[in-house]
């Protein structure tokens, strides 16, 4: 049976809904609607409203291409609803709630897909157990880090930091407590939650952080981003700046983006695309001086965030999400290895590959090159994090993701993205089988949303900090808590990263 519930916020009263102890408060928008120009500015505070605003369905979603490729097959469940009040946001509480843990969630998709809205992220769950959980939209691709060489920088982290805003001002009315906020996300979520770590204008907003499959090593240099601009304008046939591309429509921009993706990657020459022959995402956060100072790693190295407490880790065969579908896996020589390997930076690419080799002998090349690329990409800026962290006076929490796939034959492995639905426990959830395969564990579900519900609280999650002896807590497959697993795979890469 569903009921009726109000809050007040900044901007006015809002009406949601209660069903089973949970209260949903739907599509609230953090900021103006945009339209014209301002969809390429920085965002406006939304203007406040008379009586009680309807919160009882999602808002629009922000302007994206969509999951595209073999990887479209098993991330199904990507809505889509264009509308110019994008910059919205949504919040499950206990009925009742008072003065309790926030968890904000930042979604991933390679900073050009997702949303706040997707069924993988219903906080119904966290609610449930104690804690108000909050899921964000924020501007993607061109719309959200476009660097056209003027002070508009990062438009997407500053619609994330606005959204924190948001709810430092308001959460309390929904039963939450601002001091006590944990920032998370996963993948291209993660690394913005590096991000906000490593960003001056975020200090303040949040207490904890929780970076799933992403870290702070995924920002440019703004010499990258505008090369990405110029060559997106002389496709559009606009001048590089941001009044040349306001007289694009955002879905024609969105089409634009797509195509020089594409070519990008068909031929991701360093000379030509800097970080991007490696980072493999046409848009990333921007080291703008402003809200990035100096890449995310760097300045928690020197101290930034020290206070946060942080909950970070990746999965144990991450890459084998962007291999396997489509059959990749099975097309790759031997003799791309130490190609990779160099590319990768690891100083002696012949060794590398020959340690990798020895620690699974019966992998294929395949096989060998998603560790490389996971250890590269999601792995090794895990634990960079951990070590950077090493002196700070709030602790830090490691972990792996172990539990399997058994979606297409169960070769995904415990890939990319396949925590998502049992950190959330969300494991019924529309298309979520899709990644995780039939039956995925209720078990390992408990344990993982357990571990995430107990650190919002402020709680042992159940296992020691990493500190000097590399402690893990590996959720899924064999679980349990290990020190310092395959340690000389990660002494190959000493010094980089």
């Amino acid at each position: 049976m569903t009921s009726s519930v109000t809050a007040e916020t900044r901007s006015g009263r809002v009406r949601g809904t209660v069903e089973q102890g949970v209260a949903r408060f739907l599509g609230l928008p953090y900021a103006a609607p945009l339209d014209g120009a301002g969809w390429l500015l920085p965002a406006a505070p939304p203007a406040p409203w008379e009586g009680e605003r309807d919160a009882s369905a999602f808002g629009p979603t922000v302007p994206k291409p969509g999951y595209q490729g073999p990887v479209a097959e098993i991330l199904t469940a990507e809505p889509d609803f264009p509308g110019a009040e994008c910059l919205n946001l949504n919040v499950w509480a206990p009925e009742g709630a008072d003065g309790l843990p926030v968890f904000v969630w930042i979604h991933g998709g390679a900073f050009r897909n997702g949303s706040g809205r997707s069924g993988y992220y219903d906080g119904a769950a966290f609610a449930r157990d104690g804690v108000v959980c909050v899921t964000i939209n924020y501007r993607l691709g061109a719309l959200g880090f476009l660097d056209t060489g003027d002070e508009h920088t990062n438009l997407g982290l500053r619609d994330q930091i606005m959204a924190l805003e948001w709810v430092r001002d308001n959460i309390a009315g929904f039963g939450g407590d601002p001091a006590r906020v944990t920032a998370a996300g996963e993948s291209a979520g993660g690394m913005s939650v590096g991000s906000l770590l490593g960003s001056p204008l975020a200090q303040g907003l949040f207490a904890q952080a929780v970076l799933q499959s992403g870290a702070g090593h995924h920002a440019i240099t703004r010499e990258t981003a505008q090369k990405v601009t110029r060559a997106l304008a002389e496709r559009l046939g606009v001048e590089p700046s941001r009044e040349g591309f306001a007289t694009v429509e955002p879905a024609a921009l969105v089409d634009a983006t797509t195509a020089l993706d594409a070519e990008i990657q068909a031929n991701p020459d360093p000379a030509a695309w800097g970080e991007l022959s490696r980072n493999v995402m046409i848009f990333e956060p921007v080291i703008d001086g402003d809200v990035l100072p100096q890449l995310p790693i760097d300045a928690i190295r020197a101290g930034s965030g020290a206070g946060v407490r942080v909950l970070v880790g990746a999965n144990a065969d991450e890459a084998r999400f962007f291999i396997v579908p489509g059959g990749l896996i099975d097309l790759l020589p031997d003799a791309a290895l130490a190609p990779t390997a160099a590319k990768y930076g690891l100083p002696d690419p012949a060794a590398a590959v020959a340690a990798y080799r020895a620690a699974e002998p019966a992998a294929s090349p395949g096989d060998l090159f998603c560790r490389i690329m996971a250890d590269w990409f999601f792995g090794i800026p895990a634990v960079r994090i951990a070590e950077a962290r090493a002196d700070a006076p709030a602790e830090t929490f490691f972990y792996r993701f172990d539990e399997p796939s058994t979606a297409l034959g169960g070769r995904l492995g415990a890939c990319h993205a396949v925590e998502l639905a049992f950190t959330f426990d969300n494991l019924h959830a529309d298309g979520v089988t899709n990644l995780t395969g039939p039956d995925p564990s209720q078990a390992v579900a408990d344990e993982t949303h357990g571990a995430w519900v107990r650190f919002t609280r402020g709680e042992d999650p159940g296992w020691a900090p990493y500190l000097l002896a590399r402690t893990v807590r590996v959720f899924g497959g064999e679980g349990g808590t290990v020190v310092d697993p395959a340690p000389e795979l990660r002494a190959l890469w000493d010094g980089v990263r």
